[in-house]
């Protein structure tokens, strides 16, 4: 389905910054469809031959929906539309008109002219026009909660005609709570409670105030309520912004075990400050849960600390075991499983400092590859390179595929390039310096990882299923066991020997890995 965006400027001559107006009122427009019990619908002018192009629509929370049918993308033209050219050329709301029937449900029609305010403060043009359409089929007597959102409903459709609604967003912040229905407080011009909904009452006794907030001072009582005076202090400052005609930031207020979070709204219809809205929630529960995620995060990280310094001590005796044999086999394989211990070690050491089970792989490869040339046994100097990015990777993958890489790497510099006058020696392919490249990058969920060198090649008779040493053995059985992948050695097309790694990324992790 097109976009709003893709909308607008396929059949208008709206501007980028109209177009970005318009994606803040259907950003932050459920609040009022909410308040208004109301559909809305955002209707652009179609390059000024009478017709309107919906590009927008949002359906009520709290009443039955006026339209069954997405309406975004229709273009309609004749006297459908008399009210929406009524609101556009006088620039006013338009409630006049008697109710029209849209299948078998009988419906309102109102039309609110979208203007974005000029750089120095004044009205500009209007460049867009909401429709307020309400679905008449349940009407009954208003309840003192329903006057009181439609009365705080219309004052927003004000601020939108006037051009000062939706305030804009503050960084990091998103439009999806508190809601209307979350809990509700309006406030008068001197900050007083007019009405609070029973949600907002039950949101304030949780932080223990008992008594009915009509009458109150809300931003003293926010001052009192907090448990910390600093809280206290920007979440009352919040509200007095409002009453000036600003929009702060939301904040959150603890007390007694309990957390509210609150978003202050100012109410300037026509540009005059009449009060505020706060929109309240409840989120202790939520707040709850995050700090026993980051408790559980925490016990995570220590035991991968503790796991990668059992993992150096392991190494660390290993070696000196090493130090103590005679004989040149068992200390070659007791060097050896140091290398592929400190490897794994590496990958918790990252994981250690994580706030998930993902670590961005490039660094682990980076240090294993140094590694391997100054630990690897060969008198020649090898050098490493990497192309493309691993990005991040699950702890599943990467703890299997760190030993794979180590062992290939091991591999390629100690065999791949013996000494000059050795037998098999050869002059490296390129620039003539032998050289090692690991590269990496992600196709269709799969990753796709070769280590490639420019040595003597692999010997005639190798086979790759059968043969070779333990380090490929192990590396075979993880990538077709742990990683379930595939692998493939075989000789470069101009000489040395080439590692093909395909490793399927399970489900999720596919979406972080970097490209």
């Amino acid at each position: 389905m097109s976009t709003l965006r893709d909308l607008a400027e396929e059949h208008t001559q709206l501007r980028p910054a109209d177009i970005d107006h318009l994606h803040r009122i259907a950003g932050d427009w459920q609040l009022l469809s909410d308040l208004s019990f109301a559909d809305l619908l955002l209707w652009v002018p179609v390059d000024g031959d009478g017709t309107f192009l919906c590009v927008a629509q949002v359906r009520p929370t709290t009443a039955p929906t006026a339209y069954l049918d997405d309406q975004v993308g229709r273009i309609v033209g004749g006297p459908e539309v008399a009210h929406l050219e009524v609101a556009q050329r006088q620039g006013r709301i338009w409630r006049e008109g008697d109710p029209v029937w849209y299948g078998d449900v009988p419906a309102r029609h109102e039309a609110i002219p979208v203007r974005l305010r000029t750089a120095d403060g004044e009205n500009g043009e209007v460049i867009a026009v909401v429709g307020r359409d309400t679905n008449l089929s349940t009407a009954r007597t208003p309840s003192q909660l329903e006057l009181n959102y439609l009365t705080t409903a219309d004052d927003l459709a004000q601020m939108i005609a006037d051009g000062t609604f939706p305030p804009p967003l503050h960084p990091g912040e998103t439009t999806s709570a508190p809601r209307v229905g979350d809990g509700l407080v309006r406030l008068d011009a001197n900050g007083k409670v007019t009405y609070a909904s029973p949600n907002a009452q039950s949101a304030y006794r949780r932080l223990g105030y008992a008594s009915h907030l009509v009458g109150e001072d809300l931003a003293k009582l926010h001052r009192r309520l907090a448990g910390d005076p600093l809280e206290g202090t920007d979440a009352a400052n919040a509200i007095l912004a409002a009453l000036r005609g600003d929009a702060p930031p939301r904040r959150e207020i603890d007390a007694r075990g309990a957390t509210m979070l609150t978003r202050a709204l100012p109410l300037m219809p026509a540009g005059v400050p009449i009060g505020a809205l706060v929109l309240v929630r409840d989120i202790t529960e939520v707040r709850r849960r995050d700090r026993a995620l980051i408790t559980k995060d925490a016990t995570i990280r220590e035991i991968h600390h503790r796991v990668k310094n059992n993992l150096q001590t392991v190494a660390a005796l290993l070696r000196l075991q090493a130090r103590r044999v005679s004989m040149p086999e068992a200390r070659v394989a007791l060097e050896e499983s140091v290398r592929r211990v400190a490897s794994i070690a590496l990958v918790h050491e990252t994981l250690s400092m994580s706030s998930d089970e993902a670590v961005e792989f490039d660094g682990i490869v980076d240090r294993v590859a140094s590694a391997a040339t100054e630990v690897a046994a060969t008198e020649v100097t090898v050098g490493m390179r990497r192309k493309g990015s691993f990005g991040v990777l699950p702890a599943e993958i990467a703890t299997s595929l760190v030993m794979v890489l180590n062992e290939l790497l091991l591999n390629a510099v100690e065999h791949g390039f013996p000494p000059a006058g050795e037998e098999g020696a050869v002059v490296a392919e390129g620039d003539g310096k032998p050289e090692v490249v690991v590269s990496a990058h992600r196709f269709r969920k799969q990753l796709h990882v070769s280590v490639v060198d420019n040595g003597r090649g692999l010997p005639e008779q190798f086979d790759a299923e059968r043969g070779g040493r333990l380090g490929l053995q192990i590396v075979r059985a993880l990538v077709t066991g742990e990683l379930r992948g595939t692998i493939e050695l075989r000789n470069g097309a101009t000489g040395g020997t080439e590692a093909v790694l395909v490793v399927p990324l399970a489900r999720g992790s596919a979406d972080r890995l970097t490209p």
